[in-house]
C-alpha cells in the first residue's frame, strides 16, 4: 500500500495527513498524539472517523497541522482523516458521510467593521 495524502480544513487551520498501512501511531507535528490533544474531546473528533470504521489499530498517520486553535485543528485533521479512509477505500464512503465526518464546516470568523467594536455589535447610540 502507498501512503495516502489528504487534506482537511475547519475555520483557518488546515491539517495534511499522510496515511499508511501501521499499528495505529499517530503523529502530529513531530509530537505524539497524546502530547498534542490534551482535552480528551479533542482526541475523540480526531479519532471518530477510524472508530466508525472499527480501523484503529490499522493504520498510522502523520498530521502536520498549521493554524487557528486547538478545536479547529482537531476538526480539520478528523476530516482529512475521513477523506483519506475514503480513498483508501470507497465503500466506506456512507457510512462517514451518515456520521458527518465528510462535511467541510465552512464557518469562519465574520471580520471586523471599522466604526464598530466588532463585526456586528454597534457602539451605543446617544441622542443627546
Amino acid at each position: 500500500m502507498d501512503i495516502i495524502n489528504t487534506i482537511g480544513r475547519r475555520k483557518s487551520s488546515i491539517a495534511r495527513i499522510y496515511l499508511r498501512e501501521g499499528k495505529g501511531n499517530i503523529v502530529i507535528n513531530k509530537r505524539k498524539f497524546e502530547d498534542y490533544f490534551t482535552v480528551p474531546e479533542m482526541k475523540d473528533r480526531v479519532k471518530q472517523p477510524l472508530r466508525v470504521l472499527n480501523v484503529q489499530d490499522m493504520y498510522d498517520i502523520k498530521v502536520n497541522l498549521s493554524g487557528g486553535g486547538f478545536k479547529g485543528q482537531a476538526e480539520a485533521t478528523s476530516l482529512a482523516i475521513a477523506r483519506a479512509l475514503i480513498k483508501l477505500n470507497p465503500d466506506d464512503k456512507p457510512a462517514l458521510k451518515e456520521k458527518g465526518l465528510l462535511t467541510r464546516d465552512p464557518r469562519k470568523v465574520e471580520r471586523k467593521k471599522p466604526g464598530q467594536p466588532k463585526a456586528r455589535k454597534k457602539f451605543q447610540f446617544s441622542k443627546r
